[in-house]
């Protein structure tokens, strides 16, 4: 007997030997007045046999017909044998075997096929949920072997709002600026501009070297007004860690099952059914009705705000440098006055190049190679001594024939057939100069 059966057999003696009576008896067994009845009813014709279970040694009216037992653990162990016990539940109930989770986990205890998971960990403060949709979302890239060999290992790019947990994710072949923007973009056109986003301190939101410049993430950030926060530890952002394990379970047994082999087939999963029924089913009512997201300006391309952008100097021939290409600015820009000036060169998601100006996107076309430097014709100086011929004026007065050397060696012999020169006359030099003129 069990301990109740036991308390009700004392309580039965008493009322047989007189000590009590049965309402007394009915609050000795925490029983009502009609069941105590009953009771000492049955007590009287069958003995204590009478406050047995009816139940007891009989087969459940909810047992297993017999052999489906065997059926579901063999079908379990063919094709959900690593499945947790409700993931498994929900693929056989599509199979049309009906079952529930401690079911399953008993019928395999009993042919021990059954491995408790026991997960420990330290203690840490629950963060309390943001309380409106849109205050702020938790973004994160997991990388893990999506396709379980079928394919190269890629990055399941998450966010997940903090007060709904509403869900949006996409593959991408590696964790990037370009992968950070574009799954970004998508939750902003679905939703709106989240007031705060939650990241890790990947070098794609934080340059830790320069901790005060902003990444081409955080300045995208800041122009749609959107506050950056960096956690110091996966666990402060616990709920997309939480959502990685949610995916690494059911997404990649999903893509077995369906026998998905790359990147375009899972992301056409994710959107045509397994983000639907994952909200369905893992999304809360948020605190607070209201929705925080922020819709977009009308004069604000997205695509322009996130995109990898920087300044370039337009050079004296009107080219721009851009990761090895040449863009030459036409003339119809000339009024602008660009030589020396900095523009600013937007490589946007899509691959199209922008250059812009003060705001003002600017022509361009893409030269087939890099463009001649402009050379000026440098100004030629001509140091060379000049010499006068023989015949000339300069060599037969006496001032050449002075500068030849006359002081030396006397007056330069006449050239031939020349006249002689007088003879000197008091009061002239010998070089024939008069010193008085």
């Amino acid at each position: 007997m069990s301990a109740n059966e036991r308390v009700r057999l004392d309580a039965m003696h008493r009322v047989e030997r007189n000590e009590v009576t049965v309402v007394s008896a009915a609050v000795l067994m925490c029983l009502s007045l009609r069941q105590a009845r009953r009771l000492w009813k049955r007590y009287r014709m069958e003995g204590a046999a009478g406050l047995t279970h009816r139940s007891r040694g009989r087969a459940s009216n909810r047992r297993l017909e017999e052999g489906i037992g065997e059926r579901i653990v063999k079908r379990h162990q063919e094709r959900y044998a690593d499945f947790g016990a409700t993931l498994a539940c929900e693929k056989l109930a599509k199979d049309g075997m009906v079952i529930s989770p401690d079911t399953l986990v008993a019928l395999l205890k009993e042919r021990h096929l059954w491995q408790p998971r026991r997960r420990r960990g330290k203690h840490r403060l629950r963060r309390a949920r943001r309380a409106s949709f849109g205050s702020m979302i938790q973004m994160d890239g997991s990388h893990h072997d999506w396709f379980e060999g079928r394919s190269g290992w890629c990055v399941l790019m998450v966010l997940i709002d903090d007060a709904s947990n509403q869900t949006y994710a996409r593959f991408y072949s590696a964790e990037t600026t370009w992968a950070a923007f574009d799954v970004f973009g998508r939750w902003v056109k679905k939703h709106g501009v989240p007031r705060s986003v939650y990241v890790d301190r990947h070098s794609i939101y934080r340059d830790e070297d320069h901790p005060d410049e902003p990444t081409q993430f955080g300045r995208a950030m800041k122009e749609l007004k959107s506050e950056l926060i960096c956690a110091r530890s996966p666990q402060a952002k616990g709920r997309v860690e939480r959502r990685h394990a949610v995916f690494q379970d059911r997404l990649v047994k999903e893509m077995r099952l369906r026998n998905i082999s790359d990147m375009a087939q899972g992301n056409a999963l994710l959107e045509k059914f397994f983000l639907e029924d994952l909200n369905q089913r893992y999304a809360v009512k948020p605190q607070r009705d209201t929705d925080l997201h922020r819709v977009l300006p009308p004069d604000l391309k997205l695509e322009e705000v996130l995109c990898v952008q920087e300044r370039r100097v337009v050079g004296r021939d009107w080219c721009v440098r851009w990761q090895n290409q040449w863009l030459q600015i036409p003339a119809k820009h000339a009024d602008l006055a660009l030589a020396g000036k900095k523009v600013v060169v937007k490589q946007l998601v899509s691959g199209g190049l922008l250059v812009s100006y003060q705001g003002q996107n600017l022509d361009y076309r893409k030269l087939s190679g890099r463009p001649e430097a402009v050379r000026e014709k440098p100004l030629v100086i001509n140091r060379r001594a000049w010499k006068p011929g023989a015949d000339h004026k300069w060599r037969r007065d006496g001032v050449g024939r002075a500068a030849r050397g006359g002081r030396r060696g006397g007056p330069a012999p006449a050239p031939v057939g020349a006249a002689p020169l007088p003879a000197p006359t008091p009061g002239r030099h010998a070089t024939g100069v008069s010193m008085s003129g």
